[in-house]
């Protein structure tokens, strides 16, 4: 239904109170949320799961490490310098050169394979933390922060601008509610969401306002399920200076190859010809005189000068220390709580020499609180200064906080109060309540007609509501400077009302 956005199988469940009778969810508190409920719906629709690709092998990375071309040549060259060095000292000391170059590149291959494969594996859990959202519930009447791997059908889940829908569903209700669809349909078209367009699809975003949503299928039972089971993502992306640098081993060894097969070539023209002397300035070799044997071992000889040429020149373990010290730096960064997705970003960051930051997102601990509050011409310090306000102010003023708001107050039967929201909402409720707000009663004291969500180009969030004696109050909140703007007049604690002059604006 959900999938297919079927309207019409919709209403013969009873629209969206019908479909939660059906879940036995409370459309006002949610499911009930313990252990027993939770597990009898994860075990029925199936959890907020679905399979992920297994990560390739450590077989594969020593197969795969075996592919450098610089190795390449120093396999052969371990070949060659090992039939060499038997063929001329024998085998009780002609296998040193040739083992010792193969055991270097046995360590080299072993050693990448291994820090490859535990990059795989870190990757792996890295996209797990990544994936691993937190999503806000309502639960036996709380609102309350779960894992979106925890989501079962049935659940309430609420929206607000920036969140991913963590699930398939319908919406409940819903101010201004946008929602950004072009991960699955490909459509960059904001598409509108009340209670006659009121399917959601798992994957998209939340562009504009907020809402509340009746989860109906998760995990595989989604067209983002399915799409990210069928999704395997590539880690094997090499930084800018392990290109660089594998260029420049490459090139040093073909250049080393060249010059060997050059020394070679003259060697043997040298040889051959007879320019070639002993140590006693006899001639090496003589056409029809020097027998075969010494003719090979001559040879041999020269070949051995070649082979050594490729083994000086390759730099056999200039990718290895790449590898290991960016593994290092990604171990080390893990150390500090830094997740480190990339290789490349250790080399980005380490050729960083100035940082700049937004104070608001990064040096703050993102917990706000109300530290000064002016009404009218007096600056309450709740809760000792609220009988300074009339009851009209007091009144406006706390509806303004319940009804402008997109966070909650839950109070436990043991009394305790828990408030949710972002920071700020949960900073302005909390100075609501130390101004003896009863929450849930100032919010039946009026109904919401219109919401206008906050935004960052609106830079305020506003709501109308109609009072029991049928007035209409709208309350904005916001930046200071665009909220003033607004006003023609202000209001004093005593109630009375003056005109609003651009001195009081630049006061306030």
């Amino acid at each position: 239904m959900t999938r297919d956005h079927n309207y019409s199988a919709l209403q013969e469940y009873g629209g969206v109170i019908g479909l939660a009778n059906l879940l036995k969810t409370n459309l006002e508190k949610g499911i009930h949320g313990d252990e027993a409920d939770l597990s009898c719906r994860a075990n029925a629709f199936g959890p907020n799961r679905y399979p992920r690709k297994k990560g390739r092998s450590f077989w594969v990375f020593l197969w795969e490490a075996c592919q450098d071309m610089t190795l390449v040549i120093l396999i052969i060259a371990a070949v060659i310098s090992l039939v060499l060095g038997i063929a001329t000292e024998g085998t009780k000391e002609g296998w040193y050169d040739g083992t010792s170059i193969a055991f270097a590149v046995f360590l080299v291959i072993v050693v990448t394979a291994v820090s490859d494969y535990k990059q795989s594996l870190q990757f792996q859990h890295l996209n797990e933390e990544k994936q691993n959202i937190q999503v806000e519930v309502i639960r036996g009447g709380r609102r309350i922060q779960v894992s979106i791997f925890d989501i079962v059908v049935g659940d309430i889940v609420a929206l607000k601008i920036g969140d991913q829908v963590s699930a398939d569903g319908v919406v409940i209700s819903g101010h201004s509610l946008a929602i950004d669809e072009s991960s699955m349909t490909g459509e960059s078209k904001i598409v509108m969401k009340d209670q006659k367009s009121p399917f959601l699809m798992a994957g998209s975003k939340v562009a504009d306002g907020y809402g509340t949503m009746l989860v109906t299928a998760v995990g595989l039972n989604t067209e983002w399920g399915l799409l990210m089971a069928s999704i395997s993502e590539d880690n094997n992306e090499e930084t800018p200076l392990q290109v660089r640098l594998n260029g420049v081993a490459t090139f040093i060894g073909i250049a080393g190859l060249s010059v060997a097969a050059m020394v070679l070539v003259v060697l043997f023209a040298r040889y051959f010809t007879g320019h070639t002397t002993d140590s006693d300035g006899s001639v090496q070799f003589v056409k029809r005189h020097t027998s075969v044997k010494s003719a090979i071992f001559g040879s041999i000889k020269i070949l051995t000068v070649a082979v050594t040429i490729v083994v000086v020149a390759v730099p056999e373990g200039l990718p290895l220390a790449v590898t290991l010290t960016l593994a290092y730096s990604m171990r080390k960064m893990m150390a500090d709580k830094a997740l480190v997705r990339r290789l490349s970003a250790c080399e980005t960051m380490g050729s960083a020499t100035t940082i700049c930051s937004d104070k608001t997102g990064t040096l703050t601990l993102n917990q706000m609180t109300v530290m000064q509050s002016i009404v009218g011409e007096v600056k309450l310090q709740p809760p000792a200064n609220v009988d300074k306000l009339s009851s009209t102010v007091a009144s406006l003023l706390l509806e303004g906080i319940a009804q402008n708001t997109s966070g909650s107050v839950f109070e436990a039967q043991d009394g305790s109060v828990e408030v949710t929201g972002s920071p700020t909402e949960k900073a302005i409720l909390s100075w609501g309540l130390d101004l003896r707000m009863k929450f849930a009663e100032e919010r039946s004291r009026s109904s919401i007609i219109h919401v206008s969500p906050f935004n960052s180009e609106k830079k305020r969030a506003g709501v109308a509501v109609v009072a029991r004696d049928s007035n209409v109050h709208v309350h904005w909140k916001g930046a200071a400077e665009i909220v003033l703007a607004l006003c023609t007049s202000w209001l004093n604690v005593d109630g009375s009302t003056h005109e609003m002059t651009p001195d009081k604006v630049e006061t306030l």
